[in-house]
């Protein structure tokens, strides 16, 4: 079998996982207790029984089992994602105005992160058994088993309360935000834009300003794990023979290391590297929470406690999406980074 015999069967599979994914999702909201419904008519007096009957008929809670499934896998493969139950905007609106957000933060400190470990952990196990082995298993060892939430914390309060050098949370200051004055409804989900305007210096100094400390609680915390997974299959990859075969023929060190033993021990690399891409765009929950960062993450939490069913379905189909396909592109990665890897 070739590769687009290998293609076309992995996009079938993808389909499968997808509809089992939608099937899953929609199961689970099913026999979850309550609802938005009930979360707004549960107040004192806030709906009389009419009322409530009437919403019970429009929004489709007593229609058959079979009827809501048929509805809920044609919006979702249609993209006709509703409305919030909360506010009554449209769901696609809101998960657009604060995907920017995560993009930025998850991407920018995900590939920061994947880039460090690797180089980290190449010198490791380089140097395996040496001062400067010990001394980065063993930081990154504390940084990775340290909770964002308190890793955050500390930073807010001695560079942002004590020194004062960072900003205490949001993306951008409010001259930078909200120029001519109030802000606009909604105003934690319009902070970045898909417009292709081109901000000044100054706006690009302010939005990495605010970026720098929530991007280095998650690079402290992520870039351990991969530290010690390129460690621990570069020692593997270094006892070969070619490893010998290549520094007997006078092949520079350097060479030996990034081009020989790294391309051969990439192949677990690239499976977690997938997964990480791949729950990007979930966001970071506790971090986004710690630092006001208006992305997919505080979306996520405040659609949990607020009960808000049509944000939460969305966001979960969209991160299975997201992992089914980051998987699928790591699978195609494997053959052009290892050519004895073979489709079949």
């Amino acid at each position: 079998m070739g590769l687009k015999s290998y293609i076309a069967k992995r996009i079938v599979y993808m389909i499968f996982l997808i509809w089992f994914v939608l099937t899953l999702n929609f199961i689970i909201f099913e026999v979850m207790p309550g609802s938005p419904l009930e979360f707004f008519a549960g107040r004192p007096g806030a709906m009389s029984a009419e009322r409530v009957e009437e919403l019970m008929q429009l929004w489709g809670f007593n229609d058959p089992f079979h009827v809501k499934y048929y509805r809920y896998i044609v919006n979702m493969l249609t993209l006709q994602f509703g409305r919030s139950a909360r506010t009554g905007q449209p769901v696609k609106n809101i998960i657009s105005q604060a995907l920017p957000n995560t993009l930025l933060l998850m991407g920018l400190s995900t590939v920061i992160s994947i880039v460090l470990g690797i180089l980290t952990g190449s010198i490791a196990a380089y140097k395996r058994g040496g001062k400067l082995d010990t001394g980065l298993v063993t930081s990154s060892l504390i940084t990775y088993s340290l909770p964002t939430f308190w890793m955050g914390m500390i930073f807010l309060i001695a560079f942002g309360l004590q020194l004062g050098w960072f900003p205490l949370g949001k993306t951008v200051s409010y001259w930078t935000e909200y120029p001519t004055g109030a802000p606009p409804p909604l105003a934690d989900f319009q902070i970045l834009s898909w417009n292709l305007v081109i901000p000044s210096f100054a706006e690009i100094a302010d939005r990495l300003w605010h970026l720098f400390l929530p991007t280095l609680t998650l690079v402290l915390f992520q870039f351990g794990g991969y530290l010690l997974l390129t460690r621990a299959t570069m020692i593997e990859a270094m006892s070969e023979d070619y490893i010998v075969t290549a520094r007997a023929k006078g092949v520079k060190e350097r060479l030996v290391i990034f081009r020989h033993a790294l391309r051969n021990a990439s192949l677990p690399i690239i499976t977690s590297a997938a997964i990480s891409f791949g729950f990007m765009i979930s966001g970071a929950i506790i971090t986004e929470t710690v630092f006001s960062w208006p992305g997919l993450g505080g979306l996520t939490w405040r659609a949990i406690q607020l009960y808000d069913y049509p944000i939460l379905h969305v966001l979960f189909y969209v991160i299975a999406v997201c992992v089914i396909v980051a998987n699928f592109i790591a699978d195609l990665a494997y053959g052009v980074v290892d050519p004895r890897i073979k489709y079949g």
